[in-house]
């Protein structure tokens, strides 16, 4: 029997930030290891994952579409530029694609589909530190696990 609450337990966030922040070439492009996290902090370039403001529920049965937003700030003094904060934003949003091909876990949700919800953007924070932000529409459905009761 499984449980239509088990898609509460399905946490886009969660799941994205867990992966990414033990992937290893995302920690290659952000310099080093400890530089994602879901709050703003050093050390620079550092990678937030949140939730995005889009995304669709479907039915609350089963496979959902929420969106993740992917935030990557550079230091307050400006530096990475541009280009390289964009670099490593997109190899980032690949390594999250990799979730679709990453075998199950039975205590992480599934996930099938990772893309894309709009462009890449510079955004710098009012006080000028650099930022970049990307939203990601990724499908996925709860564990096996958590449909089991």
């Amino acid at each position: 029997m499984t449980d239509s609450y088990a898609v509460a337990d399905a946490d886009p966030v969660a799941t994205v930030l867990s992966w990414l922040a033990e992937h290893p070439k995302v920690a290659m492009a952000l310099g080093g290891p400890n530089r994602v996290s879901g709050i703003l902090e050093a050390p620079w370039p550092h990678l937030r994952v949140t939730a995005g403001a889009g995304g669709d529920l479907r039915n609350l049965s089963w496979a959902i579409e929420p969106e993740v937003a992917l935030e990557i700030y550079g230091d307050p003094g400006g530096w990475p530029g541009p280009a390289a904060l964009r670099r490593a934003l997109l190899m980032c949003a690949v390594a999250t694609a990799e979730l679709t091909d990453a075998p199950e876990d039975p205590m992480r949700p599934v996930v099938s589909r990772v893309r894309p919800s709009g462009m890449l953007i510079d955004s710098p924070l009012a006080t000028g530190q650099p930022r970049h932000i990307l939203g990601l529409l990724v499908t996925l459905r709860p564990s096996e696990a958590s449909t089991r009761r």
